[in-house]
């Protein structure tokens, strides 16, 4: 009772003091609209002029609030840099706004297409044939062998492969591969999501999750960050300018999801690619550039921020900070280790500056937190049978509602 009672006391305080200002006087109503719609006025020119770096913003409403709130938003903006463009730059952009703005038509029979970037057999052809079953229909298989033709044991890979042509690692030819592939699997108009894998990449989800993830979200999945050390901005080349600035140049992934309209786009794309192909390679002036690490992150940050997560739905383990990747053997898989990955919720990123600062980034799905990873690599050929058993235990977890 006596604390209720300091209570009102307290709250009768604070009401003669909220009341005290008003022998000053109230601003008349007009007035208080008049400051109002300024206010509005000045968030939404902000908004246009200087477009968020994420959807985040757009999540405050809700994801379904939020696809509303995005028919009156301004059209894509490209980032426009500080100087004249050239006649080349305005010919590429204006191209790339368009194919940017232009509305997405939503297919009745919307396939996901998975691009498999390999130099000869598939060692996990007959896990994503686990992956795969019951889904006819939903689905595209494109194969692109650098090497040597693959003998398939799965009936979704058979005659699946794609001209293809010698990938050589770290040189353009990757890109020119991703390339390749991708426009094969544009010649289906029903191919609305676009997934590159390597041969030691193996699914984390089951089908349906991994197309309700892609299918539902309204955003690329591009890993993208900055890096001022030397395996990032240390590799860029003055070369690339005017068209790519040195405070431009990100780094990320090369195992991407994206959508449609980005696909596209980067089969439309000739000048940005040309400056990567020509002075993004090893050996270059002392500078050792790996393309496939770096023209998708800079075209897209540079050409459409807002439009990509930042982080790859594919899992890669680099903590042991060598050239590549851990691989993980037979020994290695467990229902437990395969659930910490299917569980992981924050992207990581390690700079290769003096700090080596590890960047975390929640995984925001539609604005809510979800799992990151949908795939994983680098798993050895000796994990397949452990993989097939423990499969539908590690996979069925935490569907994306």
């Amino acid at each position: 009772m006596k604390s209720a009672k300091a209570w009102h006391l307290g709250m009768k305080e604070v009401r003669l003091i909220t009341v005290a200002p008003r022998q000053r006087g109230q601003l008349k109503k007009p007035t208080w609209i008049l400051v109002l719609v300024t206010l509005v006025s000045f968030f939404l020119v902000c908004a246009y002029i200087y477009p968020p770096q994420n959807s985040a913003p757009c999540y405050l409403f809700t994801s379904n609030g939020c696809k509303a709130f995005q028919k009156w938003l301004p059209p894509v903006l490209i980032r426009e840099p500080s100087r004249e463009l050239t006649d080349d730059e305005i010919a590429s952009r204006v191209v790339i706004r368009d194919i940017l703005n232009i509305p997405l038509t939503i297919s009745v029979n919307a396939k996901i297409a998975f691009l498999f970037l390999t130099p000869g057999a598939l060692p996990f052809e007959m896990l994503w044939d686990k992956f795969f079953q019951g889904h006819e229909g939903m689905f595209s298989v494109y194969v692109h062998a650098s090497k040597d033709k693959p003998v398939h044991l799965s009936r979704y890979f058979i005659n699946r492969e794609i001209h293809s042509d010698t990938v050589e690692w770290g040189k353009i030819s990757m890109v020119e591969a991703e390339r390749r592939l991708l426009a094969n699997a544009l010649k289906d108009t029903d191919n609305q999501h676009f997934v590159l894998l390597s041969d030691s990449c193996i699914p984390l989800r089951d089908f349906n999750y991994v197309y309700n993830y892609l299918m539902s979200a309204n955003i690329s999945f591009i890993d993208c960050f900055e890096d001022l050390g030397v395996h990032g901005s240390g590799r860029y080349i003055e070369y690339m300018l005017p068209e790519v600035e040195k405070k431009d140049f990100r780094k990320g992934s090369q195992w991407f999801t994206m959508k449609r309209q980005h696909a596209i786009v980067v089969m439309a794309d000739s000048l940005y690619y040309t400056k990567f192909r020509n002075y993004c390679k090893p050996d270059m002036e002392g500078r050792n550039c790996y393309s496939d690490e770096h023209y998708l992150p800079t075209f897209f940050y540079m050409l459409d921020p807002t439009g990509i997560a930042n982080w790859s739905v594919t899992y890669v383990d680099w903590s042991e900070r060598k050239w590549h990747p851990r691989s993980y053997q037979a020994q290695d898989i467990t229902l437990q280790l395969m659930r910490n990955l299917t569980s992981i919720v924050e992207s990581a990123h390690i700079t290769s500056d003096e700090t080596s600062e590890t960047k975390t980034t929640p995984c925001l799905w539609n604005g809510t937190l979800q799992p990151c990873y949908l795939f994983g690599r680098k798993f050895l050929p000796e994990t397949l049978d452990n993989l097939i058993q423990l499969f539908p235990n590690y996979t069925s977890r935490g569907l994306v509602s």
